[in-house]
């Protein structure tokens, strides 16, 4: 299995950690422990979205498909389900079940589009490019087309191997599994912040 998180993103988790970690450490020498009891929640709530806004969020491919970890839920999609990967706005996966775009894998800036090398494009594989074009997030040196390449190229092997051929649905919708822990920490976190800055 090959993993790919957002590698900008999880720089801005690093970058947002440290931050926050300055700003308790300021409160408890400016105003002591009751101070940081007061405050340290909102402080905690930026934190906590930092790591589940950029550094969880990752694309997973195996032998038995794709897996797209959001910040909310993951979503497990089946090679035959795979119709489709475009890279528009993030790595999007086209599939039987309707269509599912991955967090950890924007597309590029306009700036970065414009830095890429003709011969990294040359090597991408054949479901890459359109009318003999290429989008701006299929760029391999970006989150989006560096998941987009490997989604590719083992759909390609699967797809040029016959694997793909009779391609048969085990089940009528996707694997999802929601990050119930992730959504209640948000919440009991959001609560203790309104409460703190209220009082």
């Amino acid at each position: 299995m090959v993993t790919i998180p957002s590698r900008f993103g999880r720089f801005l988790a690093v970058a947002v950690a440290i931050v926050i970690a300055g700003g308790l450490v300021s409160i408890v020498i400016g105003g002591g422990w009751d101070e940081l009891l007061r405050y340290c929640w909102p402080l905690l709530f930026v934190a906590f979205s930092g790591w589940a806004l950029f550094w969880q969020p990752s694309v997973s491919v195996s032998d038995g498909g794709v897996t797209v970890a959001n910040v909310l839920r993951t979503i497990h999609l089946p090679w035959p389900s795979i119709q489709r990967v475009d890279t528009k706005y993030a790595l999007t996966l086209y599939t039987a079940y309707g269509h599912y775009a991955a967090w950890a894998a924007p597309a590029p800036s306009r700036f970065t589009v414009g830095t890429t090398e003709k011969a990294e494009l040359k090597r991408l594989p054949e479901s890459t490019f359109f009318a003999g074009t290429v989008r701006p997030g299929d760029d391999p040196g970006s989150d989006s087309g560096q998941a987009a390449l490997i989604v590719r190229r083992r759909w390609e092997e699967l797809r040029d191997a016959g694997h793909l051929d009779d391609a048969r649905l085990e089940k009528p919708r996707a694997d999802v599994r929601w990050h119930w822990v992730t959504i209640a920490v948000f919440a009991v976190l959001g609560a203790a912040s309104v409460l703190a800055v209220a009082l």
